[in-house]
């Protein structure tokens, strides 16, 4: 029998001792008798299978035997507590078998008392708590993971700045690892395939590095910068790959002291490797596999955040670009306008010197004429000599002729966009046949009106754009003996292939069908 018991018959009857004996063996938790000195007096099967102990190896020795010792002092409280009378229940501690090796425990303590109600001693109950533990540690360690996790998506979530990103995440996972130092290396290569940029460095200063050029293509660092896979040591001297590059072929001297070493690479959703998260130790053995998986979590949304801050860098840079690019074009574009605006004054200047001797209204018309090309330049400026819709350039060209109120001449038509020089010869033809109007025409008189309106051909092969001019209520028309300036300049405007104008001079006012043709690369928009 492992239980010492002192029990005498006079005591407790044979049967009833026979089943105490039965149920303390049989229980699962260790029990344990002791005195009040502390010297053990009873011992279960379970204490024996718990401690290591067997009952002929720990009876009559101290209770001190299976506690560490920076835990001693727990007994004393213990004892003293007994002697009040007290009892503990559910005391969580530490103690160690034979073995050397300590393990959790949950003590429920309860006080021996003699006939006369003194405490002479103490009953343990002692329950193996370490699969519970383990179990609370690794829901910890799950959760420590699940904030880090969290934290490092915050980052990317909150932040596009690559320096920023970079730095916080390798602070973070450098905490978490409980590495020494941690750093984050870009990948870029040198003209000789080797060189890898310090990018940001955690837990020492930059410094500390400086000393040493940029980190080689050596053995060790080589998988983790070609992507091959996490590189993860107890201490990395004892690697294989260790120790055969130059020119150090190992550490070089007054570099901070590795040990054990961890390195992941950050892999881009492409298959490009940006770099890799790298962290040591000074004392071996302290990265665990739960460190790797986690650190590999973290490199995987880091990957995500540099390709999104990269990304978002490429994007301003290239509106910047847009940007300087509008700004320079429009410079030039109203350097343009002020040149062409001097140059049609110069023309005019020119122009009314020249015809002093002819009929102020021929002068009239020539100075009308630039003057609507400065106005049709005006216009396409605003546009940067870009498309421009018809509807625009007909009611530029035409607001000389336009009444405010006597609304005389009707404008209508679909949006169609017309490129550049479409949109002057257009404004210029529509000059001519407003100037005729005035003289000869529909606005010659008080009653007369015209009608400009427009539509796109609908073949797809036969790109054009049909404006028909008709007036009416002016004097009766009839086809001149031969053409006028105007009527020339009409036909040169128009000349072309699939171009041209046809002028129908009917008794209640002139009728002209324009037909522009529209270049392959314009007038898509309707």
């Amino acid at each position: 029998m492992t239980l010492n018991a002192k029990i005498s018959e006079d005591e407790v009857p044979s049967a009833a001792a026979s089943r105490l004996v039965a149920i303390v063996e049989s229980s699962s938790d260790a029990i344990i008798g002791k005195t009040l000195e502390g010297v053990i007096t009873n011992w279960n099967a379970a204490a024996e299978r718990i401690f290591g102990y067997s009952a002929e190896e720990i009876i009559g020795k101290s209770i001190l035997t299976l506690i560490p010792d920076d835990r001693r002092a727990e007994e004393d409280e213990i004892i003293s507590r007994l002697k009040r009378g007290e009892r503990l229940e559910h005391f969580e501690t530490v103690r160690r078998r034979k073995d050397g090796t300590l393990f959790h425990i949950s003590l429920t303590v309860s006080p021996i008392k003699d006939a006369d109600g003194t405490v002479v001693g103490a009953s343990k109950i002692a329950r193996d708590i370490t699969d519970r533990k383990a179990a609370e540690a690794l829901i910890a360690r799950q959760a420590e993971r699940l904030e880090t996790l969290n934290r490092v998506a915050n980052v990317i979530a909150r932040d596009l700045d690559l320096d920023r990103i970079v730095e916080e995440v390798t602070d973070i996972a450098t905490e978490l690892t409980g590495a020494k130092f941690g750093a984050f290396f870009y990948n870029v290569i040198n003209a000789a395939g080797e060189a890898y940029y310090l990018y940001t460095l955690s837990g020492a200063p930059r410094e500390a590095f400086e000393t040493f050029g940029m980190p080689r293509n050596t053995a060790v660092f080589a998988p983790t910068f070609a992507g091959e896979g996490v590189v993860r040591s107890d201490d990395i001297r004892q690697d294989p790959r260790y120790g055969h590059s130059a020119p150090h072929h190992g550490m070089p001297a007054g570099h901070l002291p590795v040990v054990s070493y961890l390195a992941v690479p950050v892999t881009s959703v492409s298959g490009e490797v940006l770099g890799g998260l790298f962290f040591a130790h000074d004392q071996p053995g302290k990265f665990s596999g739960d460190a790797e998986t986690l650190v590999s979590a973290i490199a995987a949304q880091t990957a995500v955040a540099m390709d999104n801050a990269r990304l978002h860098k490429a994007a301003q840079l290239e509106i910047e670009q847009r940007r300087r690019a509008e700004d320079a074009k429009e410079l030039l574009l109203h350097e343009l306008k002020h040149r062409v605006k001097n140059t049609l004054a110069t023309i005019q200047a020119i122009a009314v010197q020249t015809f002093r001797e002819a009929p102020p209204a021929e002068v009239r018309a020539f100075v009308s004429r630039l003057l609507a090309l400065s106005g049709a330049h005006d216009l396409l400026t605003q546009q940067n000599w870009e498309l421009v819709d018809v509807g625009h350039v007909v009611h530029r060209a035409l607001s000389p002729f336009i009444e405010g109120d006597r609304p005389r001449i009707t404008i209508a038509g679909p949006e169609v966009a017309v490129s550049s020089d479409k949109a002057l010869q257009l404004a210029m033809v529509l000059h001519e046949l407003g100037t005729n109007a005035v003289k000869y025409g529909a606005l010659s008189n008080e009653a007369g009106k015209i009608d400009v309106a427009w539509s796109r051909t609908a073949e797809s092969s036969d790109k054009a754009i049909i404006l028909v001019w008709s007036e009416v209520g002016g004097p009766p028309t009839s086809a001149p003996a031969r053409k006028g300036f105007g009527s020339r300049m009409i036909d040169r405007a128009l000349r072309g292939e699939s171009s041209g104008a046809d002028f129908d001079f009917r008794p209640e006012g002139l009728k002209v069908t324009l037909r522009l043709a529209l270049d392959d690369i314009f007038g898509a928009k309707q």
